[in-house]
């Protein structure tokens, strides 16, 4: 089993979505189910509908999975294993008061070291545990041997128990914390292999230390992807609107584009165009680079552009807000100078909406209009330029600008003869 657990808590994250796309096709690979589990335990950040809007973009990006799960649903299976945990004794109920490790913490600061727990709860007599009317959370014993992580990207990284501390398990509102829930919900799953976000590696020995507590041998396979850099060189946040998923699909860019680039990016690829079911014939965990990966959003119109070159006519006539061929044909004549499905439509929007005409050819533009209303049908280019030629008196310049114009709504674009082939059908609508 493989999973891909986000939170319900904003916009998907590309970050995010990579890490979808490497777990999906690492299951098709392994041929092992994948879960997606949505870590809502964290009520207070939950936002409304972000749950399904998860899915929603799963199925856009030809995401297919096993089972899905609301990591609430284990709400009971976290509580329970925290009380064996403390049965056990490899736990112990705290009662500092937030106040009190607040000014702990402090301290460390002034004293630039790293704050650690100072075990002030771990070895209260039992009276004192049972008869306590104090609010209490509960903390896994800080291990007494190093934790090694081996990660498919990473390599080694081992972890002394002050590393990973005595942290705690469950909160005081009786609900379990990020690392006790998702090792708890891992194990129960049998997960096999967690690829996830860098991010994530300090948390990765804190979730073996719970799973080794509660007597789980099974060994999990790991891979943390290096960050997503900006063009600045720092990581890319949730005010950066390129790494918004939502917002890349509003601006234009196709799911087929956007995977394509999210695979490619820090990875050794055989091809640049690529879709998802072909990579997953080549695709490799082990030629992802260790370093961080800059998001280039040339890069990734490029990509798109590719993509869209691709497209059958008809499928990008719908994406542009048509069904017929020919507008599909007359689309990617703009993908010289156009990226994205946004500046696509622009650009048709321009071909059949209302026109802006410089003062110096309003006259020739209504002449030609009036014009081409009147004309009958032709199926050749010149033979309506001829047809506009003898009728209006016009030609070179004057002719050929306002023209431009009539047909296209911008001064500059693709040759009019291949313009004329792909609206000829459209023509009064054009230019009425």
């Amino acid at each position: 089993m493989l999973r891909f657990a986000p939170s319900p808590t904003g916009d998907m994250h590309i970050g995010n979505l990579r890490v979808a796309l490497f777990n999906y096709i690492s299951s098709v690979q392994r041929e092992e189910p994948l879960l997606i589990r949505i870590e809502d335990t964290d009520k207070e950040r939950n936002i409304p509908g972000k749950d399904k809007e998860i899915f929603e973009i799963l199925a856009l990006f030809g995401i297919q999975y096993q089972e899905q799960q609301l990591q609430s649903d284990n709400l009971r299976f976290h509580r329970a294993m925290a009380l064996q945990l403390l049965q056990d004794k490899k736990a112990f109920n705290c009662f500092c008061a937030p106040e009190t490790l607040d000014a702990k913490r402090e301290s460390a600061i002034e004293g630039k070291t790293a704050y650690r727990y100072d075990g002030a709860c771990e070895n209260l007599p039992p009276e004192e545990v049972i008869d306590n009317p104090l609010p209490f959370t509960i903390r896994l014993k800080k291990p007494d041997h190093a934790i090694t992580v081996t990660d498919i990207i990473k390599g080694e990284s081992t972890f002394v128990p002050d590393d990973i501390d005595s942290f705690i398990l469950m909160r005081a509102d009786k609900y379990p914390t990020y690392n006790f829930a998702c090792a708890v919900d891992d194990m129960l799953a049998d997960v096999s292999l967690i690829i996830r976000g860098e991010d994530h590696l300090s948390n990765t020995p804190k979730q073996i230390a719970i799973h080794e507590a509660l007597g789980y041998t099974k060994k999990v396979e790991y891979a943390h992807l290096p960050i997503i850099l900006g063009n600045d060189g720092k990581k890319m946040s949730k005010r950066d609107d390129a790494s918004s998923v939502k917002w890349l699909l509003e601006e234009g860019y196709v799911p087929e584009a956007i995977s394509n680039y999210l695979i490619l990016m820090g990875n050794k690829t055989p091809v640049e165009i690529f879709s998802l079911k072909e990579a997953i014939k080549w695709f490799d965990l082990k030629t992802i680079s260790k370093a961080p990966a800059r998001f280039d959003i040339d890069k990734l119109k490029f990509i798109n552009r590719e993509h869209l070159k691709g497209l059958d006519p008809k499928e990008l006539s719908r994406y542009v807000g048509f069904a017929d061929e020919e507008i599909g044909n007359l689309a990617k004549l703009f993908l010289e100078e156009a990226s994205t499905l946004k500046e696509l439509r622009t650009k048709i929007r321009a071909v059949f909406g209302a026109k802006t005409v410089p003062d110096e050819y309003k006259e020739e533009f209504e002449i030609l209009r009036e014009l081409t209303l009147k004309a009958p049908h032709f199926d050749d280019y010149e033979a309506y330029k001829t047809y506009l030629m003898e009728h209006s008196g016009l030609k070179g310049k004057n002719l050929l600008e306002p023209l431009r114009l009539l047909l296209s709504g911008v001064e500059h674009g693709p040759e009019m003869g291949d313009l004329y082939m792909h609206i000829k059908n459209y023509l009064k609508e054009v230019v009425k």
